[in-house]
């Protein structure tokens, strides 16, 4: 059936002025635009119309970075990110994800990831029926609730090639991960991810990471890092990222490109400096971030690199030892570990938002600090305790952020959206359902960082061209009905710190390939989601 959208505000995504128009929805795809004083698309017989005075079109909103590899598996309605108006997602994030994988594999990374995703041992609300890139993708084709792309892992590569040890791959395990990251990228992912504080991606040197970023490159695909520090020496991270692609001859995208913690309170502008250095020189650099201050991971994360060597198993067994749980402790508040990005621990920044383990209620919503006072111990006792008794499952949000660099990031000119939104959780961060309305209504509307074309732009137009994909992104015709229609005097993000799970407000129509997802403000049973797959070179 035809959809005639009557009487829009198009904000077509590429940034310029926006037009009032009627649009044409046929077979998936938009079919005619008439601007205002044009004569009328003529629509077939029985076709619907939708009176859209008051609102804007705008393409579907990608978020670059998505924690559902499993949510949308095993939530159909997906609520969370459909109701923002998104219409595709790119998982495989910071290097650990659930493919390519054997058995052995698996079963580390679901642990590992637990926090995350949910998916780790006992939980079997999903069928891991699936070991290689291709496979879950195919998997995800099934039918999903908005479009997916994926990243290679390099860390769940690393996993598969070298296991959990700390140290250089020799010859034939990078010839194994070489081999990995290409037949990913053969059978449909958009690049590769890297988690540089988190193991065991951790554990690879420079020189490993270029030669996977040179197999990435031949496909045509780009190199996502949380690299590693966002703390202590985040600018001489970040610099490492930009030598290294440009070594490899890689795209560069900059996972959650923030400047955390209390040393780079105000520095955003260098950070943007060395980017625009690289950009004039000719790199291929973009980044994404979402709007707010705090961070969100698990807790395990924060714990020096050393301590996880070996695997969950090991690591457990370290938090059970007393004199070496002394040593991680001691690592922590001290000397600033590499997992909590090189700066001494603060427990008052650390509020636990959700536990694996149901009988740990009590802790989430709470700093590790005030559990700490409850109890009358000192805060370490309480997070290892915690740590031990979840099994490692525990996340949390990390209060460390300033909106000086917010704002600053987010006006650059390579600049996308992501949402990063871990969905587990009793007190999940409210970027998870949040993001994106966000941006439209306190940071354009409200706060008037960026017009409302220009963020428009960041969320769609940008993220579909470093995806490279040719018929996503912009409000033209013949390119996919992937749109979203929303009222920009109310578009509002619902969840808070408070009420996470709070959805948005002022979003009432959100399309797939021209099926309403959204409708009237309502879910629908559509599931028109499927994997978008790497474009071919040339």
């Amino acid at each position: 059936m035809d959809l005639l959208i009557r009487d829009t505000r198009v904000v077509d995504g590429s940034g310029g002025a926006s037009y009032r128009a009627d649009v044409l929805i046929r077979e998936g795809r938009i079919a005619a635009i008439r601007r205002e004083g044009d004569p009328a698309p003529t629509a077939a017989p029985g076709a619907r119309v939708l009176d859209a005075a008051g609102l804007a079109l705008a393409p579907g909103f990608i978020d670059m970075h998505a924690h559902s590899d499993l949510a949308l598996l095993r939530d159909p309605a997906h609520e969370a990110k459909a109701a923002q108006g998104v219409t595709l997602e790119v998982l495989g994030q910071d290097g650990l994800s659930y493919a390519p994988v054997d058995d052995r594999t698996l079963d580390g990374v679901r642990r590992s990831i637990n926090g995350w995703n949910g998916g780790g041992p006992g939980d079997d609300s999903v069928d891991f029926d699936w070991r290689t890139v291709g496979e879950y993708l195919d998997r995800l084709d099934r039918g999903i609730a908005v479009n997916a792309a994926y990243l290679v892992p390099q860390g769940t590569v690393r996993m598969y090639a070298v296991g959990w040890e700390d140290r250089p791959a020799g010859d034939a395990e990078l010839t194994r991960m070489k081999q990995l990251v290409a037949e990913g990228l053969e059978q449909g992912a958009v690049g590769m991810s890297s988690g540089l504080t988190y193991t065991p991606g951790m554990y690879a040197p420079d020189t490993e990471l270029t030669e996977l970023c040179r197999v990435v490159a031949s496909y045509g695909g780009y190199y996502c890092p949380h690299h590693r520090s966002y703390g202590a020496g985040a600018l001489q991270a970040y610099e490492e990222m930009v030598r290294l692609t440009r070594d490899a001859g890689c795209a560069l995208h900059l996972a959650h490109a923030t400047m955390n913690f209390g040393v780079n309170k105000g520095k955003a502008g260098e950070l943007l400096t060395l980017l625009d250095e690289a950009l004039d020189a000719g790199a291929d650099i973009s980044l994404d971030t979402y709007p707010y201050t705090p961070g969100s991971t698990t807790l395990v994360a924060t714990l020096p690199s050393w301590a996880s060597e070996g695997g969950p198993d090991a690591l457990l067994d370290r938090l059970h030892d007393d004199e070496t749980a002394e040593r991680i402790r001691h690592h922590l508040e001290v000397e600033g570990s590499d997992g909590c990005h090189g700066v001494p621990m603060e427990w008052e920044t650390i509020e636990i938002s959700g536990v694996s383990d149901p009988a740990l209620g009590g802790y989430v919503g709470k700093t590790i600090e005030e559990s700490a006072k409850e109890r009358g111990e000192a805060p370490w006792v309480t997070a290892r305790g915690l740590m031990i008794a979840d099994r490692l499952g525990s996340t949390i949000l990390q209060h460390v952020g300033h909106e000086e660099n917010v704002r600053t990031i987010m006006r650059h000119r390579v600049h996308t959206g992501g949402s990063d939104g871990i969905l587990q959780g009793a007190k999940p961060h409210p970027r998870a359902y949040g993001t994106f309305p966000q941006y439209l209504g306190r940071y354009a509307r409200e706060l008037g960082v960026l017009s409302l074309e220009e963020t428009v732009a960041h969320l769609t137009s940008r993220p579909a061209a470093r995806l490279r994909l040719p018929d996503r992104g912009l409000v033209r015709e013949g390119y996919r009905a992937d749109l979203v229609l929303f009222d920009p005097a109310t578009v509002a993000a619902g969840s808070t710190f408070e009420a996470p799970r709070t959805l948005p407000t002022g979003i009432p129509y959100v399309l797939i390939d021209g099926r309403f997802v959204i409708d009237g403000g309502v879910r629908t049973d559509v599931l028109a989601g499927r994997s978008v797959r790497r474009t071919p070179v040339g």
